[in-house]
């Protein structure tokens, strides 16, 4: 699968194969690039943060100050810009049409930066920091929403479609299902909301964008995207959404067991959702063994990921047994299930798609070829540092060392600065071809 060809500009000719009606196009590398930026700017920030919460986490105390900042700092700032900008350069072309109104991606940019306001305004339990900061994301998230739904209504009946309709909705529904309920458990004074505890709310909150928002829609956007990347055979066809469906099934029964505080209905969605997640990880294992192109940051961070997701279902179940602390393992299973897993890898494939806009968008004339665009390299320098920093800073809480824990967010800083490198090197790249 090729990237779109370049369309719409001075000197070039459209092809029939990129009329509108038949294949959508990415975002503008401009925008793109936009929401790059400011995503890695995030991820600078929740890694010094993560550095300075290091004693908080090594004593199993999720909750203080530093870690709630630099938990936020990760999911509003690298989060949500970088997975807006990867999601509207792989959606269109998958789901076969053109994003309808480009100039609100535009304006959602700053909106979303209300993250920044909301981070530590939660961190701090700063009120005016929390609504304002609140009421601009939100304003951000319905515009990137309508747009991401339009894409799914849009797209054409009767055509080839490589990622999921359903898993994309689910996706969307999930993520603002999360940002709604954070904003009530983060504003609330009282111990319960709705008859259930703030810190079961909290499992929920978490649960719903690391599973729900993020882990959906990496499996699928990922059938498609990690062969491609590889150069694997793809995922075989398929009817239905099996895989997406399976999760979110096993998700609502997590939620619905966590809330109700029913170890039962818990275990049983646990269990689907380690299915489900299982024979993703299988697919993922298969890529690997089939590439043909060598291996690159977004691979092995996908891979390194798998192994983060079974020390967080390991984690996950001696919580349940009351095998460890509550707060050392909760704080342990967010480190491997929301840094290791969700973020690293949408890490991993920041630097690539950045350098994929850029090829195809690149001016009229000879064309480099896209690897040159692309410092492999320092990305699996990057992913180095940012596994070992994950494993280093998720054992921590559990053998209650602070020295592990200033190690591990050392190395977290340093992927930081190697990936904001990355971007420059592959942004600079325009002028040296």
């Amino acid at each position: 699968m090729e990237p779109v060809p370049l369309r719409g500009r001075p000197g070039t000719k459209e092809l029939p194969l990129t009329n509108k009606r038949a294949v959508g196009g990415p975002i503008a590398l401009g925008l793109l690039a936009s929401y790059v930026a400011v995503a890695l700017a995030g991820w600078l920030a929740a890694s010094i943060a993560l550095l300075v919460a290091a004693p908080d986490l090594a004593a199993g105390d999720p909750l203080a100050h530093a870690p709630v900042l630099a938990t936020h700092l990760f999911g509003l700032g690298l989060l949500a810009f970088a997975v807006t900008g990867a999601v509207f350069h792989l959606v269109p072309v998958m789901l076969r049409n053109d994003t309808r109104h480009p100039g609100r991606l535009k304006a959602a940019l700053p909106l979303l930066a209300g993250g920044f306001l909301l981070a530590p305004g939660i961190a701090f339990d700063l009120k005016g920091l929390v609504w304002s900061g609140a009421g601009l994301v939100g304003a951000g998230l319905i515009l990137v929403l309508g747009e991401l739904l339009g894409l799914v209504v849009h797209a054409p009946r009767g055509r080839t479609l490589v990622a999921s309709r359903t898993g994309v909705a689910l996706s969307s529904l999930h993520v603002a299902s999360a940002f709604v309920l954070g904003s009530i458990v983060f504003s609330r004074e009282g111990e319960q909301f709705a008859g259930v505890g703030l810190d079961r709310w909290l499992l929920v909150h978490l649960t719903l964008a690391i599973l729900g928002w993020l882990t959906l829609l990496i499996v699928t956007v990922g059938r498609t995207l990690a062969p491609m990347l590889a150069q694997a055979p793809t995922a075989p066809e398929r009817r239905l959404p099996v895989l997406e469906l399976s999760l979110t099934a096993g998700l609502w029964t997590l939620l619905a067991g966590i809330a109700a505080s029913s170890k039962t209905a818990a275990a049983i969605g646990a269990a689907a959702i380690l299915f489900t997640l299982g024979v993703f990880a299988a697919f993922l294992v298969r890529v690997a063994r089939t590439r043909r192109a060598g291996l690159e940051a977004p691979l092995g961070h996908l891979l390194a990921g798998v192994a983060f997701l079974l020390q967080a279902a390991v984690l996950g179940f001696l919580v349940l047994t009351s095998s460890v602390s509550v707060f050392r393992g909760l704080t342990a299973y967010v480190v491997f299930l929301l840094l290791g897993w969700a973020g690293g890898v949408t890490l991993g494939h920041l630097g690539k798609l950045l350098s994929l806009s850029l090829w195809v968008w690149w001016p009229p004339g000879p064309r480099p070829k896209q690897a040159a665009l692309y410092p492999r390299a320092l990305w699996l320098a990057e992913g180095a540092a940012f596994a070992i920093g994950v494993e280093l800073v998720g054992l921590a809480p559990l053998a209650a060392s602070s020295g592990l824990a200033y190690a591990g967010g050392a190395l977290l800083v340093a992927a930081a600065l190697l990936a904001c490198s990355g971007a420059i090197s592959t942004w600079n790249s325009r002028w040296s071809h």
